[in-house]
């Protein structure tokens, strides 16, 4: 019922800057609870950004201060703002809402990603 896109990565030097969107469509999705992962290869998706319930942003100690999470309910797009990138940044970032009872789980079907590349 609900098809995630994402888009916005791309091949970026250290210390640039890229924003991230993710657009949903489908009656079941609520923006307001999209978060944001990452996958690098071989290794596991993470979780790396999510809102509370009071609003407020949480991220992974990763990103922290360099990641900034937004959306915007009425058009049902969120993006993931990204400053000072370094090189283990690099990897595929989805949108997706988190599982209450799995942070890494998502509720919804995987998007294809979008590609983000941190050259040193």
């Amino acid at each position: 019922q609900v098809q995630l896109v994402e888009s916005g990565g791309g091949l970026v030097q250290a210390g640039g800057s890229l924003r991230l969107s993710c657009a949903a469509s489908g009656r079941t999705f609520r923006s307001a609870a999209m978060g944001w992962f990452r996958q690098a290869p071989g290794k596991e998706r993470e979780l790396i950004a999510r809102s509370a319930r009071d609003g407020s942003a949480l991220y992974a100690d990763s990103v922290r201060r360099r990641f900034t999470l937004s959306r915007d309910s009425a058009k049902k797009v969120v993006s993931l703002q990204m400053s000072n990138l370094k090189p283990e940044d690099t990897a595929v970032y989805y949108c997706n809402i988190p599982s209450p009872t799995n942070w890494n789980h998502g509720l919804i079907s995987w998007g294809q990603g979008t590609q983000v590349t941190v050259s040193s």
